[in-house]
C-alpha cells in the first residue's frame, strides 16, 4: 500500500499544474473577440431567462412557496437519515432502506481532507 503522503504530495502537484494550465486557457479564451461576444450574449439570455422565471414563480403563487418548504424539508429529512445511519453504523449495525419499488439502499461514504488550523495542531500536539 502506498503512503498516504506520497499520494497527497502527487496529486497537490498535480493540481498546481492543471491550475497552471487553466490559467494559460482562460488566457486563450480572453484573447479571443468571438468568445467574448458570445459570453456577453450569454450573459443577456440568462437575465431574460431569470425574469421569465421570477414571473412564472410570481404567478405560481402559494404553490411554488409551498415548493420551496418541501425542498427544505427534504434537505432536513436527508440530514436526519445521514445522522441516524451515521449511528446505527456505530454501533454495528447494518443500515439498509428499501423503496416503493423493492430497490435497495445502502449507505455510502466519503472521506475528504480540510487544511487544520496550526493553532489546533500546537494545542494537541
Amino acid at each position: 500500500m502506498q503512503n498516504i503522503q506520497e499520494i497527497f504530495d502527487r496529486m497537490q502537484k498535480k493540481k498546481k499544474e492543471a491550475k497552471e494550465i487553466k490559467k494559460m486557457y482562460r488566457e486563450g479564451l480572453d484573447a479571443e473577440q468571438k468568445y467574448k461576444d458570445i459570453v456577453a450574449e450569454i450573459k443577456v439570455l440568462r437575465d431574460k431567462k431569470k425574469q421569465i422565471e421570477t414571473n412564472v414563480q410570481v404567478d405560481l403563487g402559494e404553490a411554488y412557496d409551498k415548493l420551496e418548504l418541501m425542498q427544505n424539508d427534504i434537505k432536513a429529512d436527508q440530514e436526519m437519515i445521514n445522522d441516524i445511519a451515521m449511528n446505527t453504523i456505530m454501533d454495528g449495525k447494518q443500515v439498509e432502506i428499501v423503496d416503493e419499488y423493492n430497490n435497495r439502499y445502502e449507505p455510502e461514504f466519503k472521506v475528504s481532507l480540510k487544511k487544520s488550523n496550526q493553532i489546533r495542531k500546537e494545542i494537541i500536539g
